[in-house]
């Protein structure tokens, strides 16, 4: 299995290789906002943000934070040429209405049938779905960024999510430490596995039922 260290590494750069030339996206907080960083050099995306702008650029390097300047996490984020802002409702009008191509969102337990649960565990305070639900309903592509087990060792790939579900049947795509997993009409499809995984060790660790193709290869994000 990769390191520990260069798992969540890992997932961002093969999430990344999922987005072509134009694309608007809209990243989670958490693990999801590190994609940024990993877009290929020759694909031009342009990232959203449900505070208010489009045309997010890249970290601010430390001690040039502009604390005007944040996401929808609170992050300190740069604005590139061309970037713009606009009001909260404008904001969701471009979610709610179609015009993100893909979000990136992280999760608490995805399952087999694409149900989405990453905003609250009973008994627990949280902060709120935030943009979840609209993203999760109003993006074209939804690509789920998570651990493929809890810190317990519990698989979070289920075969039925267990709490509160965010939105139901719009996970499109899984990218976990162990392997990518592509959501059908058919069923969870096992479409990569991670370096030094095998198809075993993933089967192992998931609780939803598996389609394993005869052939799974590698993740690449080389």
């Amino acid at each position: 299995m990769a390191e520990k260290i260069n798992k969540r590494e890992m997932i961002v750069k093969r999430i990344a290789k999922e987005f072509k030339d134009g694309d608007v996206v809209n990243l989670g907080i958490g693990m999801p906002t590190m994609v940024a960083d990993h877009v290929p050099s020759d694909v031009e995306i342009f990232l959203q943000s449900e505070n208010g702008f489009i045309g997010i650029g890249p970290c601010p390097p430390k001690g040039e934070e502009d604390p005007d300047l944040i996401n929808a996490g609170n992050k300190p984020v740069t604005v590139k040429a061309g970037g713009c802002f606009f009001d909260s409702a404008t904001s969701f009008g471009i979610i709610r209405g179609g015009h993100v191509d893909a979000t990136v969102l992280g999760t608490l337990e995805v399952d087999q049938e694409g149900n989405i649960a990453n905003y609250i565990i009973p008994g627990k305070m949280v902060p709120g779905m935030g943009g979840a639900m609209d993203l999760c309903t109003g993006a074209k592509r939804v690509i789920i960024a998570t651990d493929h087990v809890n810190k317990n060792g519990s698989s979070k790939i289920l075969k039925r999510c267990t709490l509160p579900l965010t939105a139901a049947n719009q996970a499109d795509l899984i990218v976990t430490d162990m392997a990518v997993m592509e959501v059908t009409s058919g069923g969870l499809v096992l479409k990569e596995v991670a370096p030094g995984v095998t198809v075993a060790d993933v089967v192992e660790k998931t609780d939803a039922d598996l389609i394993i193709p005869d052939e799974v290869p590698t993740i690449c994000v080389g």
